[in-house]
This record gives structure tokens, C-alpha cells and sequence, in this order.
């Protein structure tokens, strides 16, 4: 029994081998056999507390004890909050001396508790969550320069991954895997699964089960390139109005549900219905692989459907652990949280959760995460702009617009170019 406490509260170097059939069993991914992490030196963080660490690596193992916070247990993934009880648990078992203490926070909620609680000087020591909000943390000087302190993890993982951890050329992230959203399907009942946005419509015209979740402007990023749009220009600027790329996109959306798709911005409704057979295509990221396995045993992956202007591109995000700029045990932080996304960590995630590695060392064998992986192969690297964080608001306003008061897509992409281009001062 590990002493973990719950408080409820893009590829280049990837080694994959894909399996030579498609059952939905699990392969183990095999990992290399001398990977353990070594122990961070001491360091000296620019914003260090002035407090000296209560805790510190020793010769035996890891010793003190953490406070880290995460959203694996509230965020829809079981498999993933049981992949990460049992990381947690074998970082402990190997480490006597070391006591983790878990907050389980809502995903809706942590990006912004962290922030107030960092601010205040208090807040966890470490916490993992996926790089969302990481320029915007990162330039409100929230999480420790992590830039030399992690180069012997860095020198094994891919270049999406690692790219994915860094704002302006410093790296803040000790990346663990990669997320992005594919296409779900039952392959039983869809035995040729569509390809295009033509070959979509069509099977929902068809009488076809399809579940989308939207209005949402991260879930439609995706379709964006499909249609032939650009959310930004070269110099950071709206170029949604550009061509009609990005208006198309909603209006296809809107489409698909007047043709009786289940389109709906609840995330559980729709997440449920794929899990209890109410929908046959689903839209969603590698985070519910695990559970999608066990609800639907003939589950398959493939990328979003290409449109007429080309592949459709989600967006690649980096799950990953951030050391807080107010914590006092910044050391033991890293050294610990090298242990957690070792590569021998990473591969749990892989085996229970679905995850995409962030490491070159694990070798995928489960054919429905290699799919995943090629999926993100054609996606969007999550912008980090201090501009792209204000996408959101305009865009999520136009696509729910669109989709739920008959609003013009053209005149709601526009209007959202507006906003977001007068918050960028642009």
C-alpha cells in the first residue's frame, strides 16, 4: 500500500511498432532497460523562496514530502486517475522516505486556483496538467525556469513534446505525454470508417450515430485547416477573415447537427453516449482511451476526417509536471517529478490511459495509440502567444453563436477576429 494521500477537492524521434493486429486488447509498450532519471542537482531558481528546502535528495533514494495537485480523478478519465494512483505509488515504493500528498482539483478549476494560491506565496510544490495555459502562467511568473536543471530528460523526448514545454526558449514543463483529438469509432459497427467531411455527412445523412462536442473552440479547432482556415497570420494577427475556411468549419459543424448528429457543448453527455453505444463516431482526445476500451470493445482510433482544403489539424497539447515559483522544495520537486514521467512512468500511462509518450525510450505496441500518434502527426502544436490567449473568448462566443442563435458564420467569425485582434492591441 503506497502512502499516497486522495484529497477529492510533432514526432520525429518516436520509436513506434504497431502491432500486426487490431484487437482490442492492450499490448504492454516495452520500455528500455536503464532509464531511471537521475537526481537533480541543487539549483537556484530566479524566483526562489528564500526558505531552504525541509527536504533533500539523498544517496538512498528520495526523501520529504510533496504537495502536488492534479485533475486526473475529476476530469472523465478513471483510467487515467488509476494510471496515475499507480505512478505515484511505485515513485513512493522506490523512495521510502518520500510522502506524496495528492489534491485531486477540477480541471475547470485548477489552471486558476493554482494561480491565486501561487500568487499568495502558497499553492502546491509541483502539479501536472496539460501546457493550456503555460505562456499566460509563465509570463505571470508562476513556475520555476526549469532551462539546464532537466536537459538529460529533454535529451530523450520528442521534439512536440519538447517544444510544447517552452515559452520564448526556456523550458517550464517536465513532460510526460502528449493529448490531442481523434476520431473514435465502433469498429463493428463502422466497418469503413469516413475519411473525409464528405463521407461524414453522408454517414449521418445515412441515419449514422456521430457525437461532436460543441460549441467549443478548442473541440473545433480541428476543423479549421479541413476547410482551408488559419486562426493566426504570421505576426500574431486574426486571420480567420482571410478566406472562408474558418466560417466554412462552423458552418459544417451546424450542418452535421441539422442532419441529426448529437452536438452538444456538455462534454458528459456526449463522452456517455459514445461509452454506452448511443453514438458509433466520436470526437475526443487520447485521455479516454482507457475507458473507451473497456465501454466499447471493439473501440478504434483514426484521425479526424480530411476536408475539402486538406487535413484537418487539432490541436497538440504536452501533459506534463510545473515546479511553483512559492514553493519551498523545488529540488526534491524535480528530482521527484523526473521519476514520475520516467520512462518506466510514461509507459503505465500508455498501457492503462491511452497517452502518447513524450519519450523517445517507450516503444508503442498498441495499435490504437499508434493511431493516436499519427493523428498528432498532422496537428497543430498549441500556440503559447500571449495573443492566443485571447482566442478564446471571441471564438467561443462566434461558435456558439453559430451553433445555437442561427447567427451567420461569416459574420460571427469576423466579429471574433475583431475582438481577439483588439485584446492583442493588433
Amino acid at each position: 500500500m503506497h502512502k499516497t494521500t486522495r484529497l477529492v477537492g510533432l514526432f520525429g524521434a518516436l520509436t513506434i511498432v504497431a502491432a500486426a493486429c487490431s484487437s482490442a486488447a492492450t499490448p504492454v509498450p516495452s520500455v528500455a532497460p536503464s532509464v531511471a532519471p537521475s537526481v537533480a542537482p541543487s539549483m537556484a531558481p530566479s524566483m526562489a523562496p528564500s526558505a531552504a528546502p525541509s527536504a533533500a535528495p539523498s544517496a538512498g533514494g528520495l526523501t520529504g514530502t510533496l504537495n502536488v495537485w492534479s485533475s486526473y480523478g475529476s476530469s472523465g478519465g478513471s483510467a487515467e486517475a488509476r494510471a496515475f494512483a499507480r505512478v505515484l505509488g511505485n515513485v513512493e515504493g522506490a523512495n521510502p522516505g518520500l510522502t506524496i500528498t495528492d489534491l485531486d482539483v477540477p480541471f475547470s478549476d485548477i489552471f486558476k486556483k493554482f494561480q491565486t494560491e501561487s500568487a499568495a506565496g502558497a499553492g502546491p510544490d509541483m502539479l501536472i496538467t496539460p501546457n493550456d495555459s503555460l505562456g499566460d502562467q509563465v509570463r505571470g511568473g508562476f513556475f520555476v525556469d526549469l532551462t539546464g536543471k532537466i536537459d538529460d530528460v529533454l535529451a530523450t523526448t520528442v521534439d512536440v513534446a519538447k517544444n510544447g514545454s517552452m515559452v520564448d526558449g526556456k523550458v517550464y514543463i517536465i513532460p510526460e505525454g502528449l493529448k490531442a483529438v481523434a476520431m473514435y469509432y465502433d469498429a463493428k459497427k463502422v466497418p469503413t470508417p469516413p475519411k473525409t467531411t464528405d463521407e461524414l455527412m453522408a454517414f449521418v445523412k445515412g441515419g449514422g450515430k456521430v457525437g461532436i462536442i460543441a460549441p467549443d473552440p478548442y473541440f473545433g479547432w480541428g476543423w479549421y485547416a479541413a476547410f482551408g482556415g488559419s486562426i493566426f497570420d504570421a505576426n500574431n494577427k486574426c486571420a480567420a477573415t482571410a478566406n472562408t475556411g474558418v466560417a466554412d468549419a462552423m458552418a459544417y459543424i451546424l450542418a452535421l447537427k441539422k442532419a441529426g448528429a448529437l452536438v452538444d457543448s456538455n462534454y458528459g453527455k456526449v463522452n456517455d453516449a459514445f461509452k454506452s453505444g448511443a453514438v458509433d463516431i466520436m470526437f475526443n482526445g487520447n485521455w479516454t482511451l482507457g475507458d473507451y476500451r473497456a465501454a466499447r470493445p471493439d473501440v478504434a482510433v483514426a484521425a479526424m476526417p480530411a476536408g475539402p482544403k486538406g487535413n484537418a489539424s487539432p490541436l497538440v497539447g504536452v501533459d506534463g509536471w510545473y515546479i511553483n515559483t512559492a514553493g519551498t522544495n523545488q529540488e526534491l520537486a524535480i528530482a521527484a517529478a523526473k521519476l514520475l514521467t520516467s520512462a518506466e512512468s510514461q509507459a503505465i500511462y500508455v498501457d492503462q490511459a491511452g497517452h502518447v509518450p513524450a519519450s523517445t525510450l517507450v516503444n508503442l505496441v498498441d495499435p490504437l495509440t499508434k493511431s493516436f500518434a499519427d493523428a498528432m502527426a498532422q496537428g497543430t502544436p498549441r500556440p503559447q502567444s500571449k495573443e492566443f490567449g485571447n482566442y478564446w473568448g471571441g471564438f467561443g462566443d462566434a461558435w456558439t453563436k453559430v451553433l445555437t442563435a442561427n447567427v451567420d458564420p461569416t459574420t460571427a467569425v469576423a466579429n471574433a477576429c475583431a475582438t481577439m485582434d483588439k485584446a492583442n492591441g493588433k
